[in-house]
């Protein structure tokens, strides 16, 4: 089916509506193994406030430190 240069490189949904008509909607997709995020309200707003830091340069001043965060993880139950 082609439809047109409004249409080139995006993702539409075909819904069939009878025998003779389908309605094209332009969509946005999200992947699977991403949808999690979207589902999460404060997961979506820690990312997002990440995000936001990293775009202002509020960086740490130092790494992580990530053998202390290990040993943390693995004191904590599952």
């Amino acid at each position: 089916m082609a439809l047109g240069g409004h249409f080139a490189n995006r993702s539409v949904i075909l819904e069939h509506r009878g025998n003779d008509e389908v309605i094209v909607r332009l969509a946005r997709v999200i992947p699977e193994r991403e949808a999690w995020l979207y589902e999460n309200p404060k997961a979506l707003a820690s990312v997002r406030r990440g995000l936001d830091q990293a775009r202002k340069g509020k960086v740490a001043a130092s790494p992580p430190d990530l053998k202390a965060a290990a040993k943390l993880a693995a004191r904590l139950e599952d």
